[in-house]
């Protein structure tokens, strides 16, 4: 039977977060036209145990292996008949009212593919959390960043961005998106397994003519790291290789090659100064990502081939590239950025 809005989690080995953040989800997720479901990803703890006794409510979905977060929720959605999706991190506690506002947008504008709330910190509440904040851009070299969140620095939430907006992405840590169109699209990208797919998906939306909206007006509070903490050499491996295949997929043919290549170079400079620091481990996986990306370029010419995605401009509000503004020009704060 299809449902209005499907609130999915996605869940591997998460038996604590599931206790500790459930009963806000189904609290404040009532409503007939609401289901939950959780797609578990071959957790080897109890959490489909837990599920089953505690929340008999929910509908859970069982996958035989960790397939990441790309292949997991692409397996889940697509048994899944609903109007509205939302990809939701097992680590997240929702608000009264977090699911009005985003439903109320997608039913008043068809354009808009995909929205996201205001992402705070579940650990510091007066603060913005790292993945997601208040709405995401990518500069000019590919370089993800956020209202709210400048590279490493977290700014806190004094109302600077209550407002509803067009932004360049929403964050997979909870994401609402119009089921068809992450269907027409393929979905998550498999071969990013996890990081930036959710950056992939929004710029194949905003390239067929859609819109990615933020609203302060739906908030959560994210943990954040839950499944692979910053320093993770695994986690470091995916954000290098995969921004160099965002890059790859969704720029203009006559932009792609000297983007590409200067962020190539950006990327040496990091490694170098990994190096410099005594972070051998790091030094290499730049490089492994490196190779990883050329390797897997025939295999996205043909998706390129094989898709509608033109390409898409990245942000071009900025006079300055991201690190130029904030290494050079110290502009540490969204607002503040050239």
């Amino acid at each position: 039977m299809k449902v209005k809005t499907a609130v999915v989690i996605l869940n591997w080995n998460g038996e604590q977060f599931l206790k500790q953040f459930l009963p806000s989800v189904v609290n404040f997720s009532q409503g007939i036209e609401v289901q939950i479901f959780v797609a578990d990803n071959g957790s080897t703890d109890n959490s489909v145990q837990f599920l089953k006794a505690d929340y008999p409510e929910i509908k859970v979905i069982e996958f035989d292996k960790n397939y990441g977060f790309t292949g997991g929720y692409n397996k889940a959605l697509y048994q899944i008949d609903a109007q509205y999706f939302v990809l939701l991190n097992s680590d997240i506690e929702v608000t009264e009212n977090w699911l009005s506002r985003p439903i109320e947008l997608f039913d008043s504008d068809i354009q808009i593919a995909a929205i996201a709330p205001k992402i705070k910190s579940y650990h510091d509440k007066t603060k913005f959390e790292y993945a997601g904040a208040a709405g995401g851009f990518v500069d000019k070299y590919g370089y993800p960043y956020c209202r709210g969140r400048i590279l490493g620095d977290i700014e806190y939430d004094s109302g600077q961005y209550d407002d509803e907006c067009e932004i360049g992405w929403a964050s997979g840590a909870c994401l609402f998106v119009r089921a068809d169109l992450y269907k027409s699209v393929g979905g998550l990208d498999d071969d990013f397994f996890a990081h930036m797919e959710e950056i992939d998906l929004c710029l194949r939306l905003k390239s067929l003519g859609n819109k990615i909206y933020y609203t302060h007006k739906s908030e959560v509070f994210h943990v954040g790291g839950g499944t692979l903490p910053n320093n993770n050499p695994r986690k470091l491996f995916l954000n290098y290789r995969n921004n160099l295949l965002l890059l790859y997929k969704n720029l203009p043919p006559k932009s792609r090659f000297l983007t590409i290549f200067t962020r190539l170079i950006l990327d040496g400079i990091s490694a170098i100064i990994y190096f410099a620091k005594g972070k051998f481990g790091f030094f290499n996986v730049v490089w492994r990502a490196h190779f990883a990306f050329y390797a897997l370029i025939p295999k996205f010419n043909k998706k390129r081939q094989n898709s509608e995605n033109k390409g898409v401009s990245l942000n071009k509000s900025l006079k300055y590239s991201l690190l130029w503004n904030y290494y050079v020009k110290k502009n540490r704060t969204f607002k503040n950025l050239q």
